[in-house]
């Protein structure tokens, strides 16, 4: 999945968010991370290394769409 199919699917998902909880730690994670410069820079390598492995998942097609984990867990 490219970048911008993950951007349009978070963009997707953050329109149907009804939960303030949820919207307002959303937007203390955007907030922690835009001032903060390379927030890369204060992960370790193995936080570093997941993150890569990640995305190479997503480059070759291995990931889960967000509707199949909630239908899989939802309770």
């Amino acid at each position: 999945m490219s970048q911008e199919a993950i951007k349009l699917e978070l963009i997707n998902w953050l329109t149907r968010i009804n939960d303030k909880d949820t919207l307002e730690f959303l937007k203390s994670v955007m907030d922690s991370k835009i001032g903060s410069g390379d927030w890369g820079a204060e992960s370790s390598q193995e936080q570093r290394a997941g993150i890569e492995r990640g995305l190479n998942g997503l480059d070759n097609g291995r990931f889960v769409s967000h509707g199949d984990v909630w239908k899989k867990y939802r309770l």
